[in-house]
């Protein structure tokens, strides 16, 4: 047997990120905060979380916590969509966890979806801006680090909508697109320097602050109850998109890169 398929065998026996390195931008709530938990669940004891509010912050240092007793991690506050927070956020993560090894992308703009005739026009840019500037400012922080140690894993959540348009998503769709087209991109160049850089691309998922919103409306209701009737497999919840984090930061995919994978139950297969 080769040396690889013994290195794979021995990942193949569970997720060890016991010495990983990892970052969650947006890891105070949602699929951010319930990747944290798988993490510190599969040893990770590197961990730190970054957000805008340092009381939702100490809040998730505390839920992961109750869910994995024992659990190392720190909280950051961070306003990833601002550049010299989100450089700072890396270097003190950096010096802090002595590598940077993951960052996961999982911020999220309190949008609702809206018909672009019915979007003030000076909302436009607003709604573009606060979604897709996070991901692309925090992988560009981190990249340099990445780069020296010759290893790292980019995870960035966008959604469905940049693939399958949907009324109501013109805006968000547009942002996803940017934070697809980025990744790809940054997943050739990246790729001299042993970084890998994939997305995921879930639809609506439930329990989220973005279920919520969508939910709250009747014209967004409407629509998003049909497209998650075709969910024949389930709904999607955030632990199915940490499970798929996982698996993209570690040694089983070593060699995906530049991937956007669509998390959806079914919905679709664009």
């Amino acid at each position: 047997m080769t040396d690889r398929a013994h290195e794979a065998l021995r990942a193949a026996d569970g997720f060890d990120f016991s010495e990983t390195a990892v970052v969650i931008a947006g890891g105070t709530s949602g699929v951010g905060l319930a990747t944290a938990v798988s993490f510190a669940q599969a040893g990770c004891r590197r961990l730190v979380v970054l957000g805008r509010n340092e009381e939702r912050g100490k809040r998730a240092v505390g839920h992961v916590q109750e869910n994995v007793p024992g659990a190392e991690l720190e909280f950051l506050p961070t306003d990833a969509n601002d550049p010299a927070s989100a450089e700072e956020a890396a270097r003190e993560a950096h010096r802090r966890l002595g590598a940077l090894d993951v960052l996961v992308n999982s911020t999220v703009a309190p949008y609702q979806p809206t018909l672009l005739r019915n979007t003030p026009t000076e909302q436009v840019a607003k709604v573009v801006t606060e979604q897709a500037v996070a991901p692309l400012l925090m992988s560009r922080a981190v990249l340099p680090f990445m780069a020296e140690q010759r290893n790292g894993s980019i995870i960035n959540i966008a959604s469905d909508a940049t693939k399958v348009p949907t009324p109501g998503e013109t805006c968000i769709g547009a942002a996803m697109g940017a934070i697809t087209t980025f990744s790809r991109t940054l997943a050739l160049e990246a790729k001299r320097e042993g970084v890998r850089v994939n997305v995921i691309t879930p639809s609506l998922i439930v329990g989220t602050g973005s279920y919520d919103r969508a939910m709250d409306q009747e014209f967004s209701k409407k629509i998003f109850d049909r497209i998650t009737s075709q969910a024949h497999l389930g709904a999607t919840e955030p632990e199915d998109l940490a499970n798929l984090v996982l698996f993209l930061a570690s040694p089983l995919s070593r060699l995906i890169t530049g991937q956007v994978v669509s998390v959806n139950g079914g919905i679709s297969v664009a």
